[in-house]
C-alpha cells in the first residue's frame, strides 16, 4: 500500500527529485587580451614555479626586490629574447611572459639559471598549462613561453614578498 501511494506521488508530480548539483562557479572575468605594465625592474628574477587550483593554473615569478612591469599576451609562436629565434611549446595556444626584469646581477652574473630552460617545471597533469620554457633574459627583460591547452582567459598581479624579494603572477583559468 504504502509503495503504491508513493508511486502515484511520484507519478503526478507531487514529489519530484531535487535538483541536480551543479559544480560551484568560480566567478571568473578575466579576459584574454594583453595585459601590461610599462615599468621597469632593476631586481633581477630568481626563480619560476608553479601550482594548481581548482579554477586555473598558477605560474609565478620570483624577483629579489619589487616587482616593475610586465607584459603577458597570447602569441602564434613564443620567442627567445634578443635572438627571436622560436621557442617550441607542448599545446593549443601560447602565452609570452616578459618580466620588465634582468636575470642577471649588475656583473652579468645570472641569478637565474635553469637546469632545464625546456622544462621550468613539471606541469604534467595539470589541467591547463602544457609547458612552461624559458626565453631568454636581454637588455633587462626577461622572458618565458607558457603553452595552455586553448587560448584562456588568464590574469596577472604582483605581490609583495617574502622579505624585500615580490613575485609576478599569472593565473590562467580552466575554462571561460
Amino acid at each position: 500500500m504504502w509503495l503504491t501511494a508513493l508511486l502515484l506521488a511520484v507519478g503526478s508530480g507531487l514529489l519530484a527529485p531535487g535538483p541536480a548539483s551543479a559544480d560551484p562557479y568560480c566567478g571568473l572575468v578575466w579576459g584574454s587580451l594583453a595585459k601590461v605594465e610599462p615599468a621597469l625592474s632593476q631586481a633581477p628574477v630568481t626563480n619560476v614555479r608553479t601550482g594548481q587550483h581548482y579554477c586555473f593554473d598558477r605560474l609565478v615569478i620570483d624577483l629579489n626586490g619589487p616587482v616593475g612591469g610586465y607584459t603577458v599576451r597570447y602569441v602564434p609562436q613564443v620567442t627567445q629574447d634578443g635572438s627571436g629565434l622560436p621557442v617550441p611549446l607542448r599545446g593549443q595556444a601560447f602565452l609570452q611572459v616578459t618580466a620588465h626584469a634582468p636575470a642577471y646581477d649588475g656583473n652579468g652574473k645570472p641569478t637565474y639559471d635553469p637546469a632545464n630552460p625546456n622544462e621550468l617545471s613539471d606541469v604534467s597533469g595539470y589541467q591547463t598549462f602544457r609547458q612552461v620554457a624559458w626565453a631568454g633574459s636581454f637588455e633587462g627583460y626577461s622572458s618565458l613561453g607558457l603553452g595552455v591547452r586553448a587560448r584562456l582567459p588568464f590574469r596577472v598581479f604582483t605581490l609583495a614578498g617574502p622579505d624585500t624579494g615580490s613575485r609576478l603572477v599569472v593565473d590562467v583559468a580552466h575554462f571561460w
